[in-house]
């Protein structure tokens, strides 16, 4: 119970700061690279986003809350690490093919299109993970006790990634002007305001300077709050019950904040995100039922899970990892900068 006191303290921390603090101007781009050089001078920049940061940042902190949950049941690191692999090839691009699919856009992402491709992809990635592992290991995988630790990792995962769309300015809520009485009501004390013409709510939609609802926020917070029960369920020994938890707050989420959110969905009124999130449940509950939590329960050893983080390899691993996912995901492809460097000759 002190690891979820401590991991929940410094996430919800975390995530206060951010509200207060990424929909300003100043949060959107991180660094400028200068690339191509011009004949007055100056240089055409690369921009490096806050948003390839934090969603770096965040698929980092689900890996690892990964590692933490198997370490503790005795699922070996590097089985672990090779099942984020085989996810992450599939779910990494997805998220541009699906949002392109959907929205017609080439320079877009989407993480519930990712999430739905993963959870697809997940339980036969890890029956065939755990068939290689009983066969040269000879220790068995339960794929239930992995659906649901990945489950919560992605709650987790997701609720911060959610910074990454404030500081960009996207994935954004109506306008409160245009929500009723009873929501402004209620919503209207936690209005998201965003500063800067760069910000996708400013070119996509006018509303710079707007009060909006804070979707994100919400979505940030019920996420983080289920992937925290979802950790005190599983050490407790009830896996599914974390799984269908997870899984059901998450997407029934998706599909009614889509109702809230102003940005471009597709021309439907109910959008193929949505309806990936209502499959997404029903496939979740049929896993239930295909792989059911074997009896009796082990325990789980959070020390044991802790540990493993430690590991050289590990920590190589979440730091390539990182890079990799923040230079992907942080070079903006909708914005340009211009960079003109000098020298100070008064302090030459």
């Amino acid at each position: 119970m002190l690891f979820v006191v401590v991991l929940g303290g410094a996430l919800y921390t975390l995530l206060f700061w951010g509200f207060r603090t990424l929909p300003g101007e100043s949060w959107q781009i991180a660094a400028c690279i200068p690339r191509i050089r011009n004949a007055d001078g100056r240089w055409d920049g690369l921009n490096l986003t806050w948003y390839g940061f934090f969603t770096a940042t965040a698929y980092v902190l689900a890996v690892a809350v990964l590692l933490v949950l198997l370490s503790s049941i005795g699922v070996p690191p590097l089985l672990t690490l090779l099942m984020v692999l085989a996810v992450l090839v599939l779910c990494v691009p997805a998220s541009r093919l699906i949002a392109g699919w959907v929205e017609g856009k080439r320079h877009t992402l989407t993480v519930g299109g990712a999430s739905f491709v993963g959870l697809l992809a997940a339980p036969w990635v890890v029956l065939l993970a755990g068939a290689g592992s009983e066969r040269f290991l000879g220790r068995p995988v339960e794929i239930m006790a992995v659906l649901a630790a990945m489950s919560i990792s992605y709650a987790l995962g997701e609720g911060i990634g959610r910074l990454a769309c404030i500081s960009f300015g996207c994935c954004y809520g109506k306008p409160l002007s245009d929500a009723s009485p009873f929501v402004r009501k209620i919503l209207g004390p936690f209005h998201f305001i965003f500063r800067g013409e760069t910000k996708k709510i400013a070119y996509a939609h006018g509303l710079e300077g707007c009060p909006v609802i804070p979707v994100q926020g919400m979505t940030a917070l019920l996420y983080t709050t289920a992937g925290l029960i979802g950790i005190v369920l599983f050490l407790e020994g009830c896996r599914t019950a974390a799984f269908i938890l997870t899984l059901a707050i998450t997407q029934a989420w998706r599909v009614l904040s889509e109702f809230l959110r102003a940005d471009y969905r597709g021309e439907q009124p109910f959008s193929a995100y949505q309806a990936m999130a209502l499959a997404s449940v029903c496939y979740g509950l049929c896993l239930t039922f295909l792989f059911p939590e074997a009896l009796p329960v082990g325990g789980a050893d959070i020390k044991a899970g802790l540990a493993s983080l430690l590991q050289q390899s590990v920590i190589i691993f979440l730091q390539v990892l990182w890079t990799a996912l923040a230079f992907h995901t942080g070079r903006s492809s909708v914005t340009a900068s211009r960079i003109s460097i000098h020298v100070l000759k008064e302090k030459t």
